[in-house]
């Protein structure tokens, strides 16, 4: 595991830190390589584990009760706090063509309203440390992918709130955003399960690199707005920010090479998309 920081950077040691989904792929990741580098790391999630490998405490991010309670008892075990990562999210077939069902609000309702409930309950205490929140969104932000209406609608108001928050507190506190592309996790299962993969559309990334952004973006001296993961995920966010409609017709292309090859045949969440490209080539 490395444990290099960037080069010029904050120093970590005793940095007092809050990750949300601390139990999950990119949580346990975050706080391994934040306690070895000298952090002080206590979690948040619905479902801690046995190896967690920081102190993890239960906490329904949806609970409008919960999270304030959880949060308090955080801070308190730190001493205060100096960095909150808002990691927490989760995945999901959700066709943009279907009605809103459960699918999309718990996506919408962890991934965006989660996040907005840990940080309104952590603002005081990062104002008064001058400190950071690191928002853990995706390339979905801004280069939406089909049959996955709601995780990308959730991530794109978040970097929303994010900007928003920025306003209000960034005299005192640095706000920026990570983007990461896809990294091979159980988020992906329920969509898989759905037989709605998007597999050969995303490109997987690996893990130490989206540790390493979410770790520039809390220790570098000043705060960015937005970080990358990868050079290729540089190169799709400066193009679906300003060439949008290029982008769009990339992504289109690459999905109807996917449909026409049988890959959502039998999936009944995508039976509209695969009907529509039935003939076309």
């Amino acid at each position: 595991m490395s444990t290099s920081r960037p080069a010029g950077g904050r120093d970590p040691r005793g940095l007092r830190v809050i990750v949300t989904g601390a139990s999950g792929t990119f949580g346990r990741a975050f706080g391994a390589r934040l306690t070895a580098l000298g952090a002080r790391v206590v979690g948040l999630d619905a479902a801690p584990r046995p190896d967690d490998p920081i102190d993890v405490l239960a906490c329904d991010l949806t609970d409008d009760d919960a999270v304030p309670a959880a949060v308090a008892a955080a801070i308190e075990r730190l001493g205060g706090l100096d960095l909150l990562i808002n990691n927490a999210g989760i995945g999901g077939p959700a066709p943009a063509e279907l009605p809103p069902g459960d699918e999309v609000r718990r996506q919408l309702d962890v991934n965006l309203l989660g996040a907005w409930r840990v940080t309104s309950a952590c603002v005081d205490t990062l104002v008064a440390s001058r400190g950071r929140v690191v928002m853990l969104s995706s390339r979905m932000a801004v280069m939406q992918l089909p049959l996955a209406a709601a995780y990308g609608a959730s991530k794109r108001a978040l970097v929303a709130y994010a900007d928003a928050l920025r306003l209000e507190i960034g005299t005192h506190v640095g706000v920026t955003c990570v983007y990461p592309s896809a990294v091979r996790s159980p988020i992906h299962d329920s969509t898989a399960a759905a037989g709605l993969s998007l597999e050969g559309v995303s490109q997987y990334e690996p893990l130490d690199g989206v540790v390493d952004a979410v770790l520039y973006a809390a220790l570098s001296r000043r705060p960015r707005r937005d970080v990358t993961t990868t050079r290729r995920g540089a190169v799709e966010f400066f193009l679906a920010r300003h060439l949008p409609a290029l982008t769009d017709r990339i992504v289109a292309r690459t999905f109807g090479e996917r449909v026409r090859s049988g890959a959502f045949a039998g999936a009944e969440l995508a039976a509209g998309v695969v009907r529509r490209h039935a003939g076309r080539r």
